[in-house]
């Protein structure tokens, strides 16, 4: 079973392509300009200075405008290359799209989607390997929504050498979704939609220090939409950043390029907060029991050393500095210094206003946030050494229970591990528990990690010999904590590198979004995309989608803690849990955790009860799943827990 289980997932480890050859190719379009010289069959010729274009006379052919290509045999089609035209001249760009294949040209299926940059630059989109003989590119808005055309200069089509069909047993990865800019950073929005951001250009970092503005993309999961729009209101770079969701589910961006700065995205509008009193980049932030947001370290902008903690009050909508909280006993011993050993703190928000720092240090401590705070050390993890860039995630905040997985002594240029540890936190002071687990099949730093409704983790992406902005050593087979075995499975690979400058997050219909990296300019890592995986729990044993539960209706969607809910369902349900609303940059995640409920059931009615202790359940947006007997969750319903 296991070799052919590697056998599989050998087989389909992205990106292996190469350009198919094009000759006798025929290629279809739904219009073309007669008589200029920009028919179809100039995105085949290998000119980058000949087009074709869509109708612009007498009169204009409306969007959406398709594009076909009969590459005349089967193929392991996995890409796909559109360059726009090269001339100076952007009309007819693509814009928002659709890419599908077939093997009849009958039957379609969609395998990636998005919005492409409006620009000249060649536009890469991966997918997952599939066999076809056709493909069609859907142009469905041009990019500068100067008019309703499309251009081309060259379509190349990518192919593996071999194909097996991805088993779903061990979960598929959908579509690629495309992106206007390299998201580095991202967090889910409570209307289901997800929040993306880069730097100060959609493609680059470099520079953006002072320049007050960043590029920002929205995806809607609903209707497979990408919108772009450039923020400037806030005179902020929210590059390299903390990142926090609040009380309200807000996300709360501190520091980064621009490095005092404080932004907040109310849904709808960009809100400029007041300055930290420390410049800060690579910190992180943790959202408290009473609502008030903790942040420490930052040493990659606005200075070296120094960066203790300091707290963000919504009561008065200012900063305090925590003279009590240092950064010292936190900092790994990174042969870069502090620059690098006070970064990326795996943070999270206790009881009584307390924080638990779990790493990457292999010293753990405890900060308390009142008057002007304290700190107290918690213990080592274990044997575990620095881990720089790993992952830290409760998976059971009813029992204090964290996992932790990967990360290098070092930030870059060093070995990461595939250590897992299972680290339980009780009350606020006291010497953390630290188990010792089997270790991740593979090595990772760089990866990010995702808790889903049923207690398991998936961890994704990552590099086993870390350095920014290269994939060489980067991971590609993604694993699967089980919290009942403490053990490790590999799933189905992803398409893109998922290494520096990645994130993953759980959506309320509980798929993971895993997307970005890079964010270098003209270099070969940048991935202006993304792909949701949908976890082996929503298929049946035959490969067929599971029915899924139900939530009719909840008796409240804005809770106190130790609340009573009562859920109404279209069917019987055995199993019930709380996630909070993840936020997600440079592989650090404070937000997300789940909380096991225990329901008591009257027919398809059932009620759970919030935990009492604000520090479990956290204020903020949480998504209320329920499970079947056989595992299979519902779509969420989204509560918001006040403290």
């Amino acid at each position: 079973m296991w070799k052919a289980l590697a056998a599989v997932l050998v087989a389909s480890v992205p990106f292996v392509a190469s350009q198919v050859d094009r000759t006798g190719w025929n290629i279809t379009v739904d219009s073309f300009q007669t008589g200029t010289g920009n028919e179809a069959a100039n995105a085949l010729d290998g000119n980058t200075g000949t087009i074709w274009h869509t109708q612009w006379m007498p009169t204009n052919a409306a969007l959406p405008h398709t594009i076909t290509l009969d590459m005349k045999k089967v193929y392991n089609v996995n890409g796909l290359t559109y360059l726009p035209r090269q001339d100076g001249n952007s009309n007819g760009n693509i814009g928002q799209h659709s890419i599908q294949i077939s093997t009849d040209g009958t039957t379609w299926t969609e395998t990636a989607k998005g919005t492409y940059l409006d620009d000249s630059s060649l536009k890469s989109t991966p997918f997952t390997t599939i066999p076809a003989r056709y493909v069609r590119i859907i142009a469905q808005t041009e990019a500068g929504n100067r008019g309703p055309w499309t251009s081309a200069a060259e379509i190349n089509v990518l192919a593996a050498a071999t194909y097996a069909k991805p088993p779903t047993n061990l979960g598929i990865w959908g579509a690629t979704i495309d992106f206007p800019i390299v998201p580095a950073a991202a967090a889910v929005l409570t209307n289901g939609k997800v929040l993306l951001w880069s730097s100060w250009k959609p493609l680059d970092f470099g520079g953006g220090a002072g320049s007050g503005k960043t590029e920002t993309a929205i995806y809607d999961p609903a209707s497979g939409t990408v919108s772009r729009r450039t923020v400037t209101e806030t005179q902020h770079d929210m590059f390299c950043p903390g990142l926090s969701l609040d009380a309200s589910g807000r996300p709360f961006v501190t520091g980064g390029n621009d490095a005092a700065k404080l932004s907040i995205y109310d849904g709808t509008n960009w809100i400029t907060g007041p300055n930290m009193k420390i410049q800060r980049g690579y910190q992180s932030s943790a959202t408290l029991s009473d609502g008030r947001i903790f942040t420490i370290g930052g040493s990659w902008s606005g200075g070296e050393g120094n960066k203790n903690g300091e707290v963000w009050s919504p009561a008065s909508n200012t900063w305090s500095l925590l003279p009590g909280c240092p950064v010292a006993p936190m900092l790994t011993a990174d042969t870069r210094g502090v620059y690098r050993s006070d970064n990326h703190g795996w943070l999270f928000g206790w009881k009584s206003g307390s924080v638990f720092q779990a790493g990457p240090s292999k010293a753990m401590n405890w900060y308390t946030t009142v008057g002007t705070g304290g700190q107290k050390t918690a213990g080592l993890r274990g044997t575990d050494p620095d881990a720089m860039n790993g992952n830290a995630i409760m998976y059971d905040a009813v029992n204090g229970k964290i996992l932790t997985v990967g990360g290098a002594p070092n930030y870059q240029d060093n070995q990461a591990t595939g250590n897992a540890r299972i680290v339980t936190i009780g009350a606020p002071g006291t010497t953390a528990s630290v188990a010792a687990i089997g270790n991740m099949a593979y090595a990772r730093a760089f990866h990010n990690s995702v808790v889903m409704p049923d207690g398991k983790v998936l961890v994704v992406g990552g590099e086993s010999y870390p350095v920014p902005f290269s994939d060489n050593t980067a991971t590609n087979i993604p694993e699967l904590f089980n919290p009942a075995t403490s053990s490790f499975t590999s799933v189905n690979p992803i398409s893109v590198p998922r290494t520096y400058h990645s994130w993953a997050l759980l959506l309320p219909d509980a798929t993971i979004i895993s997307g970005g990296g890079g964010l270098c300019g003209a270099c070969a890592t940048n991935h202006p995309n993304a792909q949701i995986y949908s976890p082996a729990y929503l298929f049946n044993p035959d490969g067929t989608r599971a029915a899924r539960p139900v939530i009719n209706s909840v008796s409240s969607a804005n809770v106190a803690v130790g609340t009573k809910i009562t859920v109404s369902m279209n069917r019987a349900v055995t199993s019930f849990s709380l996630v909070r609303y993840g936020s997600g940059t440079h592989s650090v995640n404070t937000d997300q955790r789940r909380i096991p409920l225990t329901p008591t059931a009257s027919g398809l009615s059932y009620t759970v009860t919030v935990p009492g202790d604000p520090g479990v359940a956290l204020p903020g947006s949480w998504m209320l799943f329920a499970m079947d007997s056989a595992g299979v969750p519902s779509v969420a319903k989204t509560i918001i827990v006040r403290a």
